[in-house]
């Protein structure tokens, strides 16, 4: 049995907006957000995104503080999503994130495995990213580091 057919891979990201979404200092980000989503759904290994009846996640509540933004998707490998993040026009958003993002001052991405056909809850997401906040890298909750097979992040890191 192939590892992808034992475990897909989930991700949660979530960082507070320095600008309220209607705020034209925000465009970039979200005037490119339905192009990036496109993108990923229709990637290699795609399997499911967080998203509202519009189609993205900026009206999921996931705080009380509506610029706290979160990302939640399935993947059926990690390579799968290490090329969607860094080899696709989500690389282009990426780098440009600390322009309506600040650096967080803790983790605030978080990958684990899951079940495939599992789909994982905000709250579920959440508690993984505090596991790895408080515990660090663990087999329940790791970032990139955890596959040193993996190049693309690597290069990013040492740029």
């Amino acid at each position: 049995m192939e590892m992808s057919d034992r475990f897909h891979i989930a991700q949660l990201n979530i960082a507070r907006a320095k600008y309220d979404a209607d705020d034209p200092r925000f465009a970039g980000f979200v005037d490119n957000l339905d192009k990036v989503n496109a993108i990923a759904d229709r990637s290699k290994g795609f399997v499911w995104r967080l998203q509202s009846e519009v189609g993205n996640a900026m009206e999921v509540p996931v705080t009380d503080n509506p610029r706290d933004l979160v990302n939640i998707s399935v993947w059926e490998t990690v390579e799968d999503l290490e090329h969607f993040v860094f080899n696709t026009v989500h690389k282009k958003i990426y780098d440009r994130r600390r322009e309506w993002f600040p650096a967080p001052a803790k983790a605030s991405f978080v990958m684990w495995r899951i079940t495939p056909g599992h789909i994982p809850t905000v709250d579920e997401a959440l508690w993984r990213l505090e596991m790895l906040r408080r515990n660090g890298p663990s087999e329940e909750a790791f970032g990139w580091e955890h596959f040193p097979n993996l190049k693309i992040w690597m290069k990013k890191q040492c740029a």
